[in-house]
């Protein structure tokens, strides 16, 4: 069952600014991604769901985010379906990502008082997940709205709390675009979970562009 309540990882969410979001079936790998993620500041995971048995490697890493990194929100994402949704709850999901808007996850999710986070691309679906007892719409693929999408939807309604995911990357420019533009947080994957030249993932790197990340977006609140 999830540690955290849903209010608590919306806190978390707003207060950090920032969602790392990374899949690899090898959960050896994925615990190397998740501490280098954590030193670097990040305090949540989402953990995309698009392999096989990825329910049993989410399994093996939150274990090791309660027994190893305290105060580190998992969740998953990729989520299509309520069954989908109910196993990763089980398996200690303290947040729900999903690619649309599904309120068969809804009603799951809130009947646990769980965190869902729903995909949305038009102010209608962005409407009817709130209305659905969403805390903070997904804002995706976020490269094709980008800011000016945001602050569009900001303007009648300034309540509505917002996280993109693709098109998010860790540089000052990009962050600055988002925030200004009035996101509640914002998902990084691919442009945070760099590899090195020989194609593994450089841990090192990763933490230090979670923190930069972090920094910049620290900054920007000011």
């Amino acid at each position: 069952m999830a540690q955290y309540s849903r209010i608590e990882v919306v806190q978390v969410m707003e207060n950090t600014g920032l969602v790392p979001l990374f899949f690899h079936p090898d959960v050896t790998i994925c615990k190397k991604v998740l501490k280098a993620c954590y030193d670097g500041g990040a305090r949540l995971m989402e953990f995309t769901s698009r392999g096989d048995f990825a329910f049993e490697t989410f399994s093996e890493l939150t274990k090791y985010a309660i027994a190893e990194l305290p105060g580190m929100v998992m969740g998953v994402g990729s989520v299509t379906d309520a069954a989908a949704a109910s196993l990763y709850m089980q398996l200690g999901a303290n947040f729900i990502v999903t690619p649309v808007l599904r309120e068969d996850i809804a009603k799951v999710c809130n009947r646990r008082k769980v965190l869902w986070s729903p995909g949305c691309g038009t102010l209608s679906e962005i409407a009817r997940a709130e209305e659905l007892g969403c805390e903070i719409v997904k804002l995706f693929p976020g490269s094709i709205y980008g800011p000016e999408f945001v602050k569009a939807i900001k303007g009648p309604c300034q309540w509505t709390s917002i996280m993109p995911t693709g098109g998010v990357s860790p540089t000052r420019e990009n962050l600055e675009s988002w925030f200004n533009a009035g996101v509640t947080c914002v998902g990084m994957g691919s442009k945070l979970m760099v590899k090195d030249t020989s194609g593994n993932y450089d841990y090192n790197k990763i933490e230090e562009l979670t923190k930069t990340s972090l920094d910049i977006i620290s900054q920007l609140r000011k």
